[in-house]
């Protein structure tokens, strides 16, 4: 490979919460003494960022001057390009992208011009932590519409219970996520084909958080909500980002396409009325850096890297596991463990459990957070020798037959 994906950075004194902040409340438990930690919990990647996003950065740091500025032109098509090549994305034009500090800001935005406070929000569970603070930070509440397994293990959509939730609460607005955080399902154009035509059916508008899409897993390939109709691209809201892709979390920089000119032009108001919406100058280069050719050559190698990670991590599960089950992701670099077997077959609590793995030094984080009350998750975007390590000690210390 041209980049390297094995060398794991250190990242002690840095501030980086995947490592400063174990043991500390609200984080994995520090180990025991003779084990180091190995930061599995938070979803930013232990690798080194493309070397082109540091060169854009430089460049601009190296004139002295920082104040008021403008988002260049060179900004917006570097998404077009990027969202047409990656995505097969067309008819995309400068007016319907917009600036986001974060994706949860912009659903939040989003959700506060097509509801009122205190209205129901459907969204598929298990889901990000993110979605369940913002949203009832700000005076929403959650619908459950459970994903399920089917007979191979694979996570799926609930129509049924979906249009059942939506009519029994009077939904307006329905929370997606694709690929999907934390199950790892790449959704198939038909099955968001389906769940929209039944949000067309109940006048359901969707926020779609895409900030996964760059990272597709062993050939699976990523459709975007808006591209499967008519009704998906003049009603849906869509959230991408390059932190995700790039791991650029720290510098803050999320982007909307939004083609409904009335959405959009209500949703900027919303977004701008705390007056802190508002570009960092250095996040706009770290994305023209990221979203350059040699920004794409570092993603499909980050791609090859995450997709031998989580074939290891899976065979290794299914082999020396026993009682413990998941779908294997088909994009994100997470893991979703269903260890309610497993935990009960031992006596043992999930928190339990937890603390087994976090004594060894896997900081991995507990599914409850998620709504997966018997899940554990676990980030795999580290070298392939700290993830082999991490689960040898699984199976050594946790998981043992």
């Amino acid at each position: 490979m041209k980049y390297d994906f094995t060398t794991l950075p250190d990242r002690r004194g840095t501030n980086a919460i995947a490592l400063d902040d174990i043991g500390h409340e609200g984080a994995p438990g520090a180990p025991k003494e003779g084990f180091d930690a190995i930061p599995m919990w938070v979803a930013d990647m232990n690798f080194a960022t493309c070397p082109a996003i540091q060169e854009e950065i430089i460049r601009r740091v190296q004139h002295p001057a920082f104040g008021y500025f403008n988002i260049s032109d060179k900004y917006y098509q570097s998404i077009i390009r990027w969202q047409e090549k990656r995505n097969g994305v067309t008819g995309l034009e400068k007016k319907h992208i917009g600036y986001e500090n974060g994706v949860l800001g912009g659903v939040i935005s989003t959700l506060n011009v097509l509801c009122s406070r205190g209205d129901p929000v459907l969204i598929q569970t298990p889901h990000y932590i993110g979605f369940t603070h913002a949203l009832q930070y700000n005076g929403y509440r959650l619908v459950h519409n459970p994903l399920v397994r089917d007979a191979d293990g694979i996570w799926r959509m609930d129509y049924e219970d979906m249009e059942k939730k939506i009519v029994e609460n009077k939904i307006h607005a329905a929370i997606f996520c694709a690929p999907h955080n934390p199950c790892g399902r790449i959704w198939e154009p038909e099955e968001i084909r389906k769940a929209m035509e039944i949000f067309e059916k109940h006048d359901v508008w969707v926020v779609s958080d895409e900030i996964w899409s760059d990272l597709t897993l062993n050939g699976h390939k990523h459709t975007p909500v808006q591209s499967v109709s008519e009704y998906a691209r003049n009603h849906t809201a869509a959230f991408y980002a390059p932190s995700k892709t790039f791991n650029l979390a720290g510098l803050v920089g999320s982007y909307h396409i939004i083609y409904n000119d009335w959405l959009r032009d209500r949703q900027a108001k919303a977004s701008t009325m705390s007056d802190y919406n508002n570009m960092n100058v250095l996040s706009m280069h770290a994305l023209l850096g990221a979203y350059s050719p040699e920004g794409e050559e570092w993603v499909d190698e980050l791609r090859e890297t995450l997709s031998g990670n989580i074939n290891f991590a899976c065979d290794f599960i299914r082999n020396y596991f026993p009682g413990v089950t998941l779908m294997k992701p088909e994009g994100t670099y997470m893991l979703f463990l269903d260890c309610e077997e497993w935990c009960k077959a031992h006596n043992l609590t999930i928190d339990e459990l937890l603390v087994l793995g976090t004594d060894v030094g896997v900081a991995w984080q507990p599914g409850w957070l998620f709504n997966g009350p018997w899940s554990i998750r676990m980030n795999l975007a580290l070298p392939l020798q700290k993830v082999q390590e991490a689960f040898n000690r699984l199976k050594q210390y946790v998981f043992r037959t």
